[in-house]
């Protein structure tokens, strides 16, 4: 990562100061109410969020990519290739947000020639998920399902998965993300909708979750019901979560965080009563945390994609290839291996992934 120098190296020098103040404030508070589980996972959360590039091996990111091999700009009247790609990308009507681009490893398209051209690809991931896309304390790299995902796709484009550069990306930013070029890709569990689909790009679903609450031991919160009455609910801002606490919120008060590790850290603090959240993603946070716990049953379903700008349509079928590979052989398929390292523990059950689905 480069140098800041100047005001900007002033204002990343006082960030610093004072996220570290908060941590030493946060870990004084969390040892009056929780034990050493609480403390590190808090201050993990706390460490992660002014950290965005996340380089592992060969050389970070230099600021966003360009999108190179743009097309000149159309005849007065003629339709933008761009916006062309997009109307592909998205539905007219949705009615079955999961339903693809039909997998293609044929002839590179502008997408695939640009992360080849590069020598790189550029993930949005998450880095405080644990099991999904965490920092592994064992050798400081970046792990889980959603990291071996990634791996196979620059396997695939570039012929080796140690070439990726990683951005830690909010809940909040996924989509302007890939709007603006920053990234290639997000694989970061990341649920297909209808108002998603109109602003990115989605591959076929990779993984099927559900919305739960995720309460402290011993709560009266039993589900996503009117026990929540009076409480105050704690969700990552532009998730679905969100969306749906909003929608029903059973009288309860809503606090949306930046990352959804964030919301474990109130809870720990006792600053919000519950948490709604995807059970994927819960019972991670309950394999760290033993005082918490995931009650009622889920009440959604949410399927998981790998998100792109809606003009790369080549990258969305590519992707679908890879898909495609990693669910093939059965158990003993790339998917069901990485089931078995990341989230068997914890998501028990699990026989097969999401069967995919294509609209053309």
């Amino acid at each position: 990562m480069r140098p800041v120098q100047g005001d900007e190296g002033k204002a990343v020098e006082a960030v610093h100061m004072a996220g570290a103040r908060t941590k030493n404030r946060t870990k004084k508070r969390l040892r009056m109410r929780a034990g050493p589980t609480a403390v590190a996972a808090a201050v993990c959360a706390l460490a992660a969020t002014a950290a965005f590039v996340l380089p592992t091996g060969g050389a970070p990111a230099q600021g966003p990519p360009a999108r190179a091999g743009a097309p000149a700009a159309p005849a007065p009247g003629a339709p933008a290739p761009e916006a062309a790609a997009r109307e592909a990308a998205a539905p007219q009507q949705c009615t079955d947000p999961e339903a693809s681009l039909r997998p293609s490893g044929g002839t590179d398209g502008p997408a695939v020639q640009r992360i080849k051209a590069r020598g790189r690809l550029i993930a949005g991931v998450d880095q405080n998920s644990y099991r999904w896309g965490y920092r592994n304390p064992a050798d400081g790299e970046l792990s889980g399902f959603d990291i071996d995902l990634v791996r196979a796709v620059a396997k695939d484009i570039l012929g080796d998965p140690g070439k990726v550069t990683y951005l830690a990306i909010p809940t909040s930013r996924r989509i302007s993300a890939l709007q603006t070029g920053k990234v290639d890709i997000i694989a970061r569990t990341m649920t297909i909708t209808c108002d998603r689909v109109r602003q990115v790009a989605f591959s076929t679903a990779y993984f099927e979750s559900g919305q739960q609450v995720m309460v402290p031991k011993g709560s009266p919160v039993t589900a996503f019901d009117d026990s929540l009455k009076g409480k105050k609910v704690c969700t990552s801002e532009g998730s679905t979560a969100e969306i749906k606490v909003r929608e029903e919120p059973h009288g309860s008060s809503l606090l949306t965080v930046p990352n959804q590790l964030d919301c474990l850290v109130r809870l720990q603090l006792g600053e919000v009563d519950a948490i709604v959240n995807d059970r994927a993603l819960g019972a991670g946070q309950a394999a760290q945390d033993p005082s918490v716990q995931l009650v009622g049953k889920p009440f959604t379903t949410e399927p998981y994609g790998v998100a792109m700008n809606l003009a790369d349509t080549d990258l969305v079928r590519r992707v679908n290839k890879v898909l495609e590979d990693y669910r093939g052989g059965g158990a003993a398929s790339l998917w069901m291996k990485a089931y078995e390292k990341w989230l068997a523990a914890d998501l028990k059950g699990i026989t097969a992934p999401p069967a995919p689905k294509y609209r053309d």
